[in-house]
């Protein structure tokens, strides 16, 4: 019979239509009478449409559906049904013309049994006993041969094309027929020759004729897979709290849940060829437990919610969306329009890279969807700049997305939404998640959307509240997995209870626990960590008429019996009560109890594994939120013993997580450890992250010290002089950490000690005979060493083991005079002479006050650290120190400061804080000195009130209740850590004398109950206004007089009070006061139009200058701040650096 080829999947697998006399063959005239009657009919308008709409949608349902391609309605088989919003994208073949089309729920209806009466049009047809070949090569006897394989080659398959698409004729001899499948020898005319398609194929090496001895002959693919499908079963089996069953398509479609049973099988094998053999390459052994359960409903389009200790790897979610971006199907089903298919958010820029990388790693074999790794600041011209055109996926921020689609319209072919690290995005990232998730929801409502499929995945570490609403208002249908059991504890809705008690009170309490009210069946456990109190609760329970089963190891009982009892149907009235062992959870393997009780108090580990015994009766926390669950909730008791330290963090941190109850027995337990923990860092290095940022979000896994240590943190290598003054000092930054964290020395602009130390040290060692190498290297000591052209004082810091061969070896030296370190080899290193180690080390750490990176980052981005190292590295800066421990400096501000020569005028270039805000990567950070204050003062007061003299600092004057009260001020230590509302000031020096505070100090002291108020002020030639820093003010009086101004006021239930002496005479009657929201303003009229060099006539450590508006001041600052402003500055300068020693506190916050 003559055939024509209407569509080539491979050799085994082509459609034809066939012309010739058989009862299977129906000639093309009765299809067109066929399909017109099937438009007329269709087509006729009907009152009630529902009337051909079908009630059950399934795949493998034979229907008409309306092929917009075509413009008609075709008879077709449902192939497969992908979750959309509101909708169904539904996969069809049409089996009249062989081809996929997507159709929604109203563009499908019955097939009447008249259309059915002749056979499809498109007949599926197979080579002949032609099957596939491939080369086999076997590495141990060197030898290559063509062996059987199930799967044919693509070489195969394209020369199969290529030779049908260039034939003039084709011609078949139907050999058999097998599940609707035609068995054919094809042949092809090309030309005058013609050939035998089968033989061809067999004598091109493509293919081999199967006989009859080989039918059941195994192929190489199928060696390599198991014999059976593997159970990926665990003893805490996940959670999935929907059981999926077909339904209706109006409330919902489903697939049944037994496809989990054959995960490890399905999710290697339905990923992307390309995906699947790159993982292959990374030596990917196979989907680990909860991927095997994410991969398949991943891969099918489906949204899904994942809950996994692995939650945070993007593996979990990246091959199989890669694999439904590069299927067939789904390429047909987008609008034709540009615009990122996939949307991955994740929470920080870090993550955001580790997840580009994977997808180019992963994509790289695959077609290119062209990723881009997007993170954008606060300048809206970065944003507007990015070129989206031709990308598919886009990995960025929450923050970022919505700086970009301010300038460009990203969901108009959105078919993907990743939430990687839900919960931290949902923590930190609540309102901008919800704000995407909303223009989400209401894009894929478009017309051209209808068919295109819609998927959210939402995969973390720990369960969060907000999940529950991403669920209901925004996922179709979700499969849920959790894999960690105490998160699906949380989503299980497991009430749980903290019963605080004594050692001795425990039995008692127990007791009360088991004095049930519920009518229901309860099914208790008691956990225990040993076998004596096993056998102790075992007694008590006995001998107080509660019946109760143990086991533990040594028990005479064994778990069959056990078992036996706990499964032994009830009647309502009795309970079940087992008393057990840790060690005999597994081999019981119980999961429908229905209260634990946690007699010992259990380890975060043991805690998850022994709320699996409730797994049978964790709730639907979505599906039965709104029902009554007093009495079929599972519960969870823990008993909170003085004994609980050791893991009380742990359970308290899941508790907040879980939202529960939480006694203040276990908040001070847990304080109590964390404070010993915090104690035994007191050596390490004072916290990066507090230093910079003046918080640390990971203080309890944070390995560095995060409390003052009086001992390491006396200040270092500040020169006294400087400690003396204002602060206000010269810098030179030589090592860039991050944008705000630097390296570098104070320079003396008299006479630099190191200028002249380098003169003669390069003077020294260029001299013959003076670059003498050390042999005996040892740790900590001081040498010289030869970089490029200069020599430089290091210290050794580690030494690498010494490598036999040459015996040379690697050494980590510090440059003690620029902060900096690196690795050198051992001769290297120089012989440095005595006098040139006299000089301390020169390096101080420079922390740069009151900024943060954007978008809750904890690191600042590479760009602007980048930046901020070409704009200052190496160049002198004036700053002023507002802080000082250890060998770290605060400044605030730092500018840069060119003067004229020849003119006794400076210009200044910028500031250090502005050019970092300027790039749109960082923002402002308020808290940071306060919360560094705080510390300070917090451990003054320890010291205070352990009665405690350190060397490196004199008694506090303050009393105990004016000291440890976080609003009082008074305290002062003369060391330059001591801290106040507005600033730490560098005057207060171990050696300096505190005599000029000591009126200030009196002057709070006789306030028993009174609070000073942060207060900051700036002037002008006529007024100077004062900034009162309260919130909430109430009863406000504030009294002028020539001299003095004295105001107070109420905020909540604190009183404040401020008693100014002023420097100058002021006009009472002229002076105001406004009460603003955060803030009380008070505007003092001057006397005498003059700068003002100071605001008070005594220093008050709780008043400042404002440097926000520095520039109205700017005749008088020690350093010009601005763009292009000259200034005259030599004794304006003098003068008030005399006059910050008077004032001393009179600085930037």
């Amino acid at each position: 019979m003559e055939v024509s080829v209407l569509e080539i999947e491979d050799p085994d697998c082509f459609w034809v239509t066939m012309k010739g006399c058989a009862p299977y063959i129906v000639d093309e005239i009765e299809y067109k009478n066929l399909n017109a009657e099937m438009n007329q009919f269709y087509d006729k308008s009907y009152e009630d449409v529902d009337e051909v709409k079908p009630q059950v949608i399934e795949e493998g349902q034979i229907c008409v559906v309306f092929s917009e391609e075509l413009k008609c309605w075709c008879r077709a088989i449902i192939k497969s049904i992908m979750y959309c919003r509101d909708d169904y994208q539904i996969e069809c073949f049409l089996v009249d013309y062989a081809k996929y089309i997507f159709v929604g729920t109203k563009d499908i209806r019955i097939a009447a049994e008249a259309f059915l009466q002749i056979p499809y049009r498109a007949k599926k047809c197979r080579l002949y006993r032609t099957r596939p070949v491939t080369l086999r090569v076997d590495f141990c006897e060197n030898t290559a041969k063509i062996v059987p394989t199930k799967r044919w080659d693509s070489a195969a398959i394209q020369y199969f094309k290529n030779l049908l698409k260039v034939t003039t004729q084709m011609k078949a001899n139907l050999c058999a027929v097998e599940d609707n499948t035609f068995d054919i020898f094809l042949y092809a005319t090309k030309g005058d020759e013609k050939v035998c398609v089968n033989d061809d194929l067999v004598a091109k090496n493509f293919a081999h004729l199967e006989n009859d001895d080989q039918e059941n002959q195994t192929s190489l693919y199928a060696e390599s897979l198991p014999a059976e499908p593997v159970n990926p079963a665990f003893p805490f089996r996940p959670v999935l709290c929907q059981d999926k069953t077909p339904t209706n398509p109006e409330t919902g479609l489903a697939v049944s849940s037994s496809f989990l049973e054959e995960t490890y099988q399905r999710s290697s094998t339905d990923l992307n060829k390309n995906t699947a053999s790159e993982l292959a390459q990374k030596n990917f052994l196979g989907p680990n437990f909860t991927e095997s359960y994410c991969w398949p409903p991943v891969a099918r389009g489906c949204d899904v919610v994942a809950i996994s200790y692995q939650g945070n790897d993007p593996s979990l979610y990246i091959p199989p969306v890669l694999t439904f971006l590069h299927s067939e199907s789904y390429c047909r089903a987008l609008p034709s329009r540009n615009g990122p298919l996939a949307l991955i958010l994740c929470p920080g820029r870090k993550k955001a890279q580790l997840v580009f990388e994977l997808l180019g790693t992963y994509g790289r074999c695959s077609r290119k969807l062209h990723p881009m790794l997007i993170i954008l600041g606060q300048n809206k011209e970065a944003a507007s700049s990015v070129k989206i055109q031709g990308c598919e996926v886009i990995v960025t921020t929450p923050y970022s997305f919505l700086r970009l689609f301010e300038h460009h319209n990203l969901f108009c072919r959105l078919c993907h939404l990743v939430l990687d690290e839900v919960e931290v995005l949902l923590s930190e990232a609540t309102e901008q998640v919800f704000t995407i998730l909303d223009y989400y929801n209401k894009s894929i409502f478009a017309e051209e959307w209808e068919y295109s499929p819609h998927q959210i995945i939402a995969v973390g570490t720990h369960w969060n509240k907000h999940i529950a609403r991403l669920m209901k208002e925004f996922m179709s249908d979700p499969y849920v997995v959790i894999t960690a059991v105490e998160e699906a504890s949380i989503y299980g809705n497991v009430q749980q209870v903290v019963q605080p008690c004594t050692n001795s009170e425990r039995t008692a309490v127990l007791l009360k626990i088991l004095d049930f009210t519920p009518s229901n069946l309860q099914k208790v456990l008691i956990f225990t960590d040993s076998v004596n109190e096993a056998e102790m609760v075992h007694q008590a329970l006995q001998s107080n008429s509660i019946f109760s089963l143990r086991i533990h190891k040594e028990s005479e009982f064994n778990f069959t019996y056990i078992l036996e009892q706990w499964t032994k149907k009830y009647s309502s009235g009795p309970h079940v009560v087992l008393v057990l062992t840790d060690d005999c959870m597994e081999p019981l393997g119980i999961t429908d109890a229905t209260c634990v009780v946690h007699f010992s108090f259990p380890s975060p580990s043991i805690f998850a594994q022994r709320l699996h015994s409730l797994s049978g009766n964790f709730c639907n926390v979505i599906k039965d939120s709104s029902v009554d669950q007093e009495y079929t909730k599972a519960r969870s008791v823990i008993l909170l013993t003085e004994d609980s330290a050791c893991h009380a963090p742990g359970i308290l941190h899941y508790l907040q997580h879980a939202e529960a109850e939480i006694p203040p027995e276990l908040h001070a337990i847990t304080a109590k450890v964390l404070e010993a923990e915090e104690e035994k860092k007191l050596s390490r290095p004072l916290c990066a992250y507090l230093k910079t940022f003046g918080i640390c979000k990971n203080r309890t896994v944070c390995p560095d010290r995060h409390q003052i240590n009086f001992e390491i943190d006396v200040p270092r290598n500040i020169p006294d002089e400087i400690t003396q003054t204002s602060g206000c000092v010269t810098i030179l930054p030589l090592h860039i950490v991050n944008a705000t964290n630097y390296f570098g020395r104070i320079v003396d602009k008299q006479k630099d000690q190191y200028t002249t130390l380098a003169e003669e040290i390069n003077e020294y060692f260029k001299k013959p005979g003076s670059k003498i190498s050390v042999e005996n290297v040892e740790k900590l000591a001081l040498y010289g060493l030869c970089e490029q052209t200069l020599f430089h004082r290091v210290q050794v810091v580690e030494i690498s083991p010494k490598e036999e061969e040459n015996g040379f070896f690697n050494v980590k030296v510090k440059y003690i005079d620029e902060g900096r370190t690196s690795q050198v080899q051992n001769y290297q290193l120089l012989h440095l002479p005595a006098r040139f180690q006299c000089l301390p080390p020169q390096a101080v750490e420079f922390v740069v006050c009151r900024l943060k990176p954007i978008d809750n980052e904890i690191e600042w981005n590479p760009k602007v650290t980048h930046y901020i190292d070409y704009k200052i590295k190496g160049k002198l800066h004036e700053a002023k120190i507002v802080l000082t421990l250890g060998n770290t400096a605060w400044v605030d501000p730092m500018v840069r400061v060119t003067r004229l020569p020849g003119l006794n005028m400076s210009v200044t270039e910028y500031s250090v804080r502005s050019v970092i805000l300027s790039t749109g990567l960082g923002t402002d950070n308020p808290e940071h000195i306060t919360q560094l204050q705080k510390l300070c003062r917090h451990m003054q007061v320890l010291e205070n009130s352990k009665n405690l003299e350190h060397s490196s600092i004199k008694e506090n004057t303050a009393g105990p209740e004016d000291a440890s009260n976080p609003q009082n001020m008074s305290m002062q230590g003369n060391s330059t850590e001591n801290c106040n509302s507005s600033e730490i000031t560098p005057g207060n020096h171990p050696c300096d004398d505190v005599a000029q505070t000591k009126e200030a100090e009196d002057s709070t002291l006789h306030q028993h109950k009174c609070f000073n108020p942060e207060i900051k002020w700036f002037q002008n030639e006529e007024t100077v206004t004062v900034k009162v820093k309260i919130a909430s003010v109430a009863d406000c009086k504030c009294d002028f007089s020539e001299k003095k101004v004295v105001f107070s006021a109420y905020s909540g239930d604190k009183h404040y009070l401020a008693d100014m002496e002023l420097h100058q005479d002021i006009l009472a009657e002229k002076s105001t006061c406004v009460i603003k929201e955060t803030e009380v303003i008070i505007v003092l009229v001057k006397e005498n139009k003059e700068m003002w060099c100071k605001l008070l006539k005594n220093k008050n450590l709780h008043v400042s200058f404002d440097f926000e508006h520095w520039e109205d001041f700017e005749d008088k600052s020690p350093f010009p701040v601005g763009n292009k402003k000259w200034h005259c500055t030599d004794a304006v300068t003098e003068e008030l650096v005399d006059s910050s020693e008077d004032s001393g506190t009179e600085s930037d916050d």
